[in-house]
C-alpha cells in the first residue's frame, strides 16, 4: 500500500512512496507544474511527467530523445513504436501526445511500479499504449519482424543497465524487430574513462551502418558522469537537424557523427553476450 511521506506540496499534493521490485519509488510532486512530478527509485530520477503537458520533457537526456522522436517521421504522422524500460512512461506519453494514434508497447520489469504509476499517474484512457511486465529482452523478442518504427532503450536497474541489454546479440534483435527505415535510440550512462560508452558506440556499429550521440560536452570530455543518447539506424540520420535542436536545448548538447565519432570510441571493441556487463554505477554524487 502507498503511504503518503506527510509533507504537503502546491495545491495540497502530497509525495507518495511505495516500495517496488526495484527499491523504494518516490513521486514527488514538481513545485513549479501543477500537475507534473517526478519519479524516484532508490533516491535516482527517473522520470518526470506533466500530466497537463505530456509534451513537455523536463529531463534533458529525454529532450534529446524527444528530438529524435520529433524526426522519426513526418511531423504528427503516427508511429509504432516499443519502449524497453518504462519508469513514468514519459516518453510514451510525449509520443501518444504530439504522434496522436500510434501504437506503442512500453515493456517494464518492475511490476509494482507499473500499478504505482497506473495508480497514481493514469495514462489517458485513448492513448494506444499496451504495458507489459516482462524483461526488456524477453519482451523485445515476442515481437514481429519489421514492426517498430521507434525502438527506445531507457532501461536501469539500481542505475545501472543490465548486462543482457549491451550485446551484439541484443542489438540484433533490435535491428529484427525495427522496420528497413526504423530508428534505435538509447539513453546510456557513463563517467570517466568512458570505456562503457565506447563499447556501446562500437558494438551498435556491427549492426547499425549510421551512428549518432548526443551528449553535453562536459560527459563527452570525460569530465563527469552523466547520460548520453545513442542513435542508430540501418538509414542516413537527420544528424544536421539533431544538432540544431540539441544546441539550442536549455543545457546544450554536442552530436558526435561520422568521423568525429569513430574516433570518439578509440578502437573500444564491440560487446558480445559472453563478455556483457552491466554499465557502471554512478558515483553518490550524481543524486545529490
Amino acid at each position: 500500500m502507498a503511504r503518503s511521506r506527510g509533507n504537503q506540496q502546491r495545491g495540497g499534493r502530497e509525495s507518495v512512496v511505495r516500495s517496488v521490485d526495484g527499491g523504494l519509488a518516490e513521486l514527488i510532486p514538481d513545485r513549479d507544474r501543477p500537475a507534473g512530478w517526478t519519479l524516484l527509485v532508490d533516491g535516482a530520477p527517473q522520470s518526470h511527467v506533466d500530466l497537463d503537458d505530456p509534451a513537455h520533457l523536463s529531463f534533458e537526456y529525454q529532450r534529446r530523445i524527444g528530438h529524435v522522436l520529433d524526426l522519426a517521421a513526418d511531423k504528427g504522422r503516427p508511429i509504432q513504436a516499443v519502449h524497453l524500460g518504462g519508469g513514468a512512461f514519459t516518453l510514451a506519453r510525449y509520443v501518444a501526445a504530439t504522434r496522436p494514434r500510434s501504437t506503442q508497447q512500453v515493456v517494464e520489469r518492475d511490476g509494482a511500479l507499473v500499478q504505482l504509476v497506473r495508480a497514481s499517474l493514469p495514462l489517458d484512457p485513448g492513448a494506444r499504449i499496451r504495458v507489459r511486465t516482462a524483461d526488456a529482452r524477453e519482451a523485445l523478442g515476442k515481437v514481429p519482424d519489421d514492426w517498430a518504427d521507434v525502438i527506445v532503450a531507457d532501461v536501469f536497474s539500481g542505475a545501472r543497465t543490465p548486462a543482457h541489454l549491451t550485446s551484439t546479440e541484443f542489438l540484433t534483435e533490435v535491428r529484427r524487430v525495427l522496420r528497413p527505415a526504423g530508428t534505435y535510440v538509447a539513453n546510456l550512462a557513463d563517467g570517466p574513462p568512458l570505456a562503457h560508452l565506447r563499447a556501446q558506440i562500437a558494438t551498435a556499429a556491427t549492426v547499425f551502418p549510421e551512428l549518432a550521440l548526443i551528449a553535453d560536452p562536459t560527459v563527452l570530455r570525460g569530465k563527469r558522469f552523466g547520460n548520453a543518447v545513442l542513435v542508430a539506424s540501418a538509414l542516413p540520420l537527420p544528424v544536421a537537424e539533431l544538432t540544431r535542436r540539441a544546441a539550442g536545448d536549455p543545457h546544450p548538447g554536442r552530436v558526435e557523427h561520422g568521423r568525429e565519432l569513430t574516433d570518439f570510441t578509440g578502437g573500444a571493441l564491440p560487446v558480445a553476450d559472453a563478455s556483457a556487463k552491466a554499465s557502471p554505477a554512478p558515483p553518490p554524487s550524481v543524486f545529490r
